[in-house]
């Protein structure tokens, strides 16, 4: 993997580097952005995951807000595993035995490295959310993040909504829009009597006591974001691309994202 990112690299990735680069993508001082990375694609970057972060911060400054997805999602139901599946003898152990998902400690999954070890950093605060949780920094961490509902996880009751309200930006960093999580609250919204709703469980903590909760979320095609997201880019215009370490950066407003995709997903649910 490191041997791949140099040879993507003319030059070493650096702090310094970066955040002059996102500056000229237009990413503003003082902005709530929500950010989706990918470190390989960035090329080899002196300090690693670390200096993504850095160079995130420093680009927003001290009034801004960063913004990561840090999901979980082995803290699923086992049941519906498939990268892998476990055999069924093990589902009821893993819903009995898996320790409840904290903040504080559970790793991400399938996030890549940027998120994990932004979650790390003094001051990030994460949302409640079992399988679903956001981590954020700045001024307006704490709204962010605060009141995360377990069955609406990319609904209303998630941090996606709190940034559309913040009408916060989103930057993707090396990874396309498949990797888009605001695009699941125009899922949300989009969705109709005939949406498919799965079961879903996970291991929390209420009272204090650890319990294996069932809950419901809004199945989800992720297939669907890339098409909607090259439509987006294409109609409207709102999509800024540049370069960021020697991958591609795409950044755009959360909102308008929102809208149209909602709008796309909606007329095409009715077609």
């Amino acid at each position: 993997m490191e041997k791949d990112a140099i040879a993507r690299a003319a030059v070493p990735g650096t702090v310094r580097g970066m955040v002059g680069q996102l500056a000229t993508l237009g990413l503003p001082a003082g902005a709530t952005v929500i950010v989706h990375t990918s470190l390989s694609r960035l090329g080899w970057v002196a300090g690693g995951a670390q200096a993504v972060v850095t160079a995130l911060l420093a680009a927003i400054g001290p009034d801004g807000t960063l913004v990561m997805p840090t999901h979980s999602r082995q803290l699923t139901e086992p049941a519906d595993w498939g990268n892998p599946p476990v055999p069924q003898s093990w589902w009821a152990v893993i819903r009995a035995e898996t320790p409840a998902f904290d903040p504080r400690v559970t790793p991400t999954n399938f996030m890549g490295a940027v998120p994990e070890c932004f979650r790390h950093f003094p001051g990030v605060r994460r949302s409640d959310h079992p399988t679903v949780s956001f981590a954020a920094l700045g001024p307006d961490a704490g709204r962010i993040t605060e009141g995360h509902t377990l069955d609406d996880g990319l609904g209303e009751g998630s941090p996606l909504a709190r940034l559309y309200e913040a009408d916060a930006w989103v930057l993707l960093l090396g990874v396309g829009h498949d990797n888009n999580t605001s695009l699941h609250l125009s899922e949300y919204r989009a969705a109709s009597a005939s949406s498919r709703w799965l079961r879903q469980g996970s291991p929390i903590l209420v009272d204090g006591e650890r319990r294996w909760v069932e809950y419901r979320e809004l199945a989800d095609d992720t297939s669907l974001f890339e098409p909607l997201g090259k439509d987006f880019a294409a109609i409207t215009g709102g999509e800024r691309v540049g370069p960021v370490g020697s991958g591609t950066a795409r950044l755009m407003r959360q909102r308008a994202l929102v809208d149209f995709g909602a709008m796309w997903l909606s007329r095409r649910g009715s077609g």
